[in-house]
């Protein structure tokens, strides 16, 4: 905290403009400790707290400027760019879809304070089409209330956070050395286990040709769809369930008289593996993901059709 305080003592506006920005671009630099200590020195007559609430808002919105465009014009493969470098691929789309599917545009006013969320839901919202001047609005007050809060908490402990500076500053650098060497070893911690995961997970995969031709043949097969409902808002492979994970575990008794055929978007079809292994242990012996899952199967212009929406997912979408 006492590199951060003496350096905004320095550099001011600027650092806090450049470090939001490039957080909210994607970069990994931690902007909380610096609203921390922007709060804390406009506490203390050092700063002005308007000046940097308004520098924050805009750099943020900047930023998601960026994502909110992006996903607007190239969709879903925005998405899956972003799972592809995240630590947790898995949970990356299908747990913050499912965040900004149930609470549409109104997210965007509490993304910030949601892990992943916040990367996620201005490309969302470009998807769903929502209107770049109320995007401008919702994410703007979004930005307020996030960088409001800690620089209000940074304010409101300045006392302390003063003299926490000053006993950090006894440590001297090895303390930042302890600090960017626990960040080090957690992202490789998180990488191996993801490597883990996929080595877990390797089952035999059904091709898009082989599953193509055997539709064609009239095979009966159960096919499933596990996306989230903003990435059906693509289509679907003809024929197929929409269910969760959870829902095919409900109706595997059901379904095991054919061979169950799952799909995702999920980096090398991590959610599908899942599913697959965990019905295979509950007995149903014919499952197999689909390789490449719906991104492929639209890659190689197999047919799509369209998704016939819930009454609550077409509210959703009449907002969007």
């Amino acid at each position: 905290m006492n590199h951060t305080i003496e350096f905004l003592l320095k550099h001011g506006y600027a650092v806090l403009f450049i470090v939001i920005l490039a957080e909210q671009i994607g970069l990994p630099f931690p902007s909380a400790p610096f609203l921390l200590a922007a709060g804390a020195l406009a506490g203390l007559g050092r700063l002005s707290l308007l000046k940097a609430l308004i520098l924050a808002v805009i750099a943020s919105l900047i930023g998601d400027l960026v994502w909110f465009y992006l996903g607007k014009r190239r969709g879903s493969s925005i998405l899956r760019f972003l799972c592809k470098i995240a630590l947790e691929p898995d949970s990356c789309v299908r747990q913050t879809g499912s965040i900004y599917s149930r609470y549409g545009e109104g997210s965007l006013l509490f993304a910030k304070f949601v892990p992943g969320l916040s990367t996620v839901a201005p490309p969302m919202a470009g998807m769903f089409k929502l209107e770049p001047w109320k995007f401008v609005l919702l994410d703007g007050a979004g930005a307020l209330v996030w960088a409001g809060s800690f620089a209000a908490v940074g304010w409101w402990f300045r006392t302390q956070l003063e003299l926490l500076a000053v006993n950090l500053e006894r440590l001297g650098s090895g303390l930042g050395v302890l600090i960017a060497l626990a960040l080090v070893l957690y992202v490789a911690f998180k990488y191996i286990q993801r490597r883990r995961i996929y080595r877990a997970l390797r089952i035999a995969r059904i091709t898009p040709h082989e599953l193509k031709e055997r539709m064609d043949n009239g095979e009966n097969l159960s096919i499933v769809d596990l996306r989230n409902a903003i990435e059906r808002r693509e289509g679907r492979i003809p024929g197929s369930l929409q269910l969760s994970g959870e829902e095919v575990d409900s109706a595997a008794a059901a379904l095991a008289d054919h061979e169950i055929i799952l799909y995702c978007t999920c980096p090398n079809e991590v959610t599908s593996a899942r599913v697959a292994l965990r019905l295979k242990r509950q007995g149903v012996a014919h499952v197999r993901p689909l390789e490449g899952g719906f991104p492929l199967w639209r890659q190689l212009g197999f047919p799509i059709e369209d998704v016939m929406l819930e009454p609550a997912q077409k509210s959703a979408h009449s907002t969007a």
